[in-house]
């Protein structure tokens, strides 16, 4: 059967639509106002094999936070809902990944209950892009402490618990990036299928709530 899902998430701060398919290629096609963000969520579908469509809308003029936050919850809703009673799955993945000067750890468990370790050592200076005319900020702007709060986020619509370390690095780029990359990795072996397992629930409880 095919794991899907879509899910859409419409408040007075955001409307966001996505639709997930756990067993893809690394397709992403979401219209995203953030230019880095959206450089994130392609380098997250393309080393998980994850294809996403959808669009993502919010206040902008507020600050990204919203957008960024909520589109997390959704992503993590929709994993949770194409993952169904998690029969079958190997649950749990970890990977490293080295990016030029950064070395990124993330590990996971989608075992019902959402918690997020987020050591991601980023100085806080924001993501800032020159615009058109050399002077204004553009979309390709990203504010780096709204990383941790996409991840929270993701957790608790994943119902997963995700721990995400840079274990070393100086550039933020390079640690957000190696960070969604090694969290893609991370989650892609985690919702593989076991076919040792036989389409068992992967939890002594028989069940994960």
């Amino acid at each position: 059967m095919a794991r899907t899902a879509t899910v859409e998430r419409n408040t007075s701060e955001t409307q966001i639509s996505l639709s997930l398919n756990l067993d893809g290629s690394g397709i992403c096609e979401v219209a995203n106002p953030v230019g880095f963000f959206d450089h994130m969520l392609r380098s997250f579908c393309k080393h998980g094999m994850f294809d996403l469509r959808g669009t993502l809308h919010g206040d902008l003029q507020v600050d990204q936070h919203h957008l960024i936050e909520d589109t997390g919850i959704v992503l993590g809703t929709c994993f949770a809902k194409a993952l169904g009673n998690c029969a079958g799955i190997f649950r749990s993945g970890f990977f490293l990944y080295p990016m030029d000067e950064s070395l990124c750890r993330a590990a996971v468990d989608f075992g019902g209950r959402p918690y997020l370790v987020c050591d991601a050592q980023l100085t806080g200076i924001p993501l800032v892009s020159a615009g058109a005319d050399g002077t204004a900020p553009c979309a390709a702007s990203f504010q780096t402490d709204c990383f941790e709060d996409f991840w929270q986020g993701f957790v608790t619509g994943a119902r997963c618990n995700l721990h995400l370390d840079v274990l070393r690095g100086r550039s933020d780029h390079h640690k957000m990036e190696g960070l969604f990359k090694a969290a893609a990795r991370a989650i892609r072996a985690a919702v593989e299928i076991d076919a040792r397992r036989q389409g068992a629930v992967p939890s002594t409880k028989g069940v994960i709530i």
